[in-house]
């Protein structure tokens, strides 16, 4: 604890080293998101880039996760098994976009980094889920007088419904699912969670008089070089973004960190020396800010070429309604672009057609679109 909160405290930073890529780094940040303030693409522009994010999160952790894939498997149109990284992308995905659609304090508030750990506790008097099925599975013990006639499926569909119900609670934003016990043969017993990510957690409210860009690079740094999580590092490359936009640094988006660390050498990210790795924080947020704005103005040049195929449509058209929806998606395919539209694949694929979008066929399987 000692050590996280001298990693977090700005006055052993040499200023004179760190002054200029600080003022740089905010001046990027503070272009690109006016740049989305007023612009008339953010909302697709904010959807492309969190499946970005997620892909590039995979890959600082040395994962390759390709980003048509991670489209296909969050429309539920895959088109092979979904692997191990394939679904730590979607969680690292969902993660990200609950952050972005939240209040902006909430993700860094107790209550909201329970959640996002997926072990809050409600401390309500409601039993956990964990301890009613050990309850069911002791009361109802194989080979007892009451089993013998029991449905085979029963404790399977009830075992369903209780995943079902916690679920709803979930998405409702009710009671958390309590903490269940961590078999120790994944979990290190002697890790301590809990105190690490609240130790983290103080040193982000200590740093309210910082600088926000400076306070995120010191937390981003301390998670880094100490991880408060065993399971879920890549967790803190979306916490630290959640700061700045609590800070109101960012408004009108949630910064995109994995993209930008991804321009970054490994040697500098993970240097033993700390001015080291924080000017290549603020390096990355440069970088990945510069290559945000590019986007943007591509993509609404796009959108204006698209929409310049649009005049003279008939008004229940449903083309400007596919427009919309390519621009938010990196990648379209045929059935994506029926089932979002309520047309069939071959109406699909003649709309597509229509407005002359770049044609990619992927693995014989499928094609898709996407804009360049």
């Amino acid at each position: 604890m000692r050590q996280m909160r001298e990693q977090t405290n700005p006055m052993s930073i040499p200023w004179d080293k760190i002054s200029g890529p600080l003022a740089t780094a905010e001046d990027a940040l503070a272009r690109l998101d006016e740049r989305l303030r007023s612009s008339p693409i953010a909302e697709g522009w904010i959807s492309r880039t969190h499946f970005q994010d997620a892909c590039a999160s995979l890959w600082l952790a040395g994962e390759l996760v390709t980003l048509e894939d991670l489209v296909l498997h969050d429309a539920r149109m895959d088109v092979r098994s979904p692997t191990h990284e394939l679904t730590r992308a979607q969680a690292a995905l969902r993660t990200r976009r609950r952050i972005a659609g939240g209040a902006p304090d909430w993700a860094m508030s107790a209550e909201g980094l329970a959640i996002l750990r997926g072990d809050g506790d409600s401390g309500s008097a409601d039993a956990t889920r964990a301890d009613e099925a050990a309850d069911c599975r002791d009361e109802a013990a194989p080979g007892s007088a009451d089993d013998a006639g029991a449905d085979p499926l029963a404790e399977e569909l009830a075992a369903l419904d209780r995943a079902l119900e916690s679920s709803n609670q979930f998405l409702a934003g009710g009671p958390a699912v309590a903490r269940l016990v961590r078999d120790p043969l994944i979990y290190d017993p002697d890790w301590e969670d809990g105190e690490k990510l609240e130790a983290w957690r103080s040193g982000a409210a200590a740093s309210q008089s910082d600088p926000p860009l400076l306070a995120a690079a010191l937390l981003w740094d301390a998670w880094e070089t100490n991880p408060p999580l065993e399971r879920q590092v890549w967790l803190g490359n979306l916490l630290v973004p959640a700061l700045l936009r609590e800070r109101r640094k960012t408004r009108a988006h949630l910064l995109c960190l994995n993209s930008g660390l991804r321009h970054i050498r490994r040697e500098k990210r993970r240097s033993p020396d700390q001015l080291t790795r924080l000017n290549a924080f603020l390096e990355a947020i440069t970088m990945g800010a510069e290559a945000g704005m590019k986007d943007h103005d591509r993509w609404q040049l796009a959108r204006r070429s698209l929409e310049n195929k649009l005049k003279g449509k008939r008004s229940s058209s449903r083309l400007p309604a596919l427009v919309d929806f390519i621009l938010a998606r990196p990648i379209a395919s045929a059935g994506m672009i029926a089932t979002e539209l309520g047309v069939t694949p071959r109406a699909a694929q003649d709309m597509v057609a229509e407005l002359g979008l770049r044609e990619i066929t992927g693995r014989g399987r499928y094609r898709a679109w996407g804009i360049l």
